[in-house]
């Protein structure tokens, strides 16, 4: 088993590339908003919510699937799912021209996990919509952890929730 790895997928876009990358490279303050269950809150902590290089922090849910036994038995019905509340700092590098944001984690629980993780969206005109091409790049400390298959999937439903409140928003 190798300790570091990659994610990829990507993800059909309503909303068109420039409106979208523009929502998650300079606008984050509005996720909340847009995925209220997922983002509970995001702070700026250095720098402002524009400027590339600052820093954010996060307080949001992740949804994790568990691999032991059913740790809830509701009505008899087990259930293999819980949510954890997390925490953390990243710092978001911008490329205008790609239409590309890279939010790399710089403190909180990721990195009781990961040496290193981070997160690209590359957004990608098609047609009047778009597509975001999503990589997570991660370095594990210890084998025993699991890839982070839950965060990807957080990525994506936040993506998918920005995605869907942009559409509804006039330009």
């Amino acid at each position: 088993m190798t300790l570091a790895g990659t994610l990829k997928t990507e993800l059909e876009l309503k909303s068109p590339a420039d409106k979208y990358f523009k929502g998650i490279s300079s606008k984050l303050q509005h996720a909340p908003n847009a995925s209220s269950e997922k983002v509970h809150a995001i702070e700026v902590h250095e720098g402002d919510w524009e400027a590339p290089g600052s820093v954010k922090l996060w307080t949001y849910t992740i949804s994790k699937q568990s691999s032991g036994e059913s740790i809830l038995n509701y009505f008899g019905i087990p259930f293999n799912l819980f949510f954890l509340l997390s925490r953390k700092k990243e710092k978001i590098e911008v490329d205008e021209a790609k239409k590309s944001a890279t939010f790399v984690a710089v403190a909180g629980h990721l990195l009781e996990k990961y040496k290193s993780y981070k997160v690209t969206l590359h957004i990608v005109p098609k047609g009047e919509a778009s597509v975001a091409k999503i990589t997570l790049d991660f370095e594990k400390h210890h084998e025993s952890h699991e890839d982070p298959k839950d965060y990807m999937e957080f990525v994506i439903g936040l993506a998918k929730d920005i995605d869907e409140h942009l559409a509804g928003q006039a330009d």
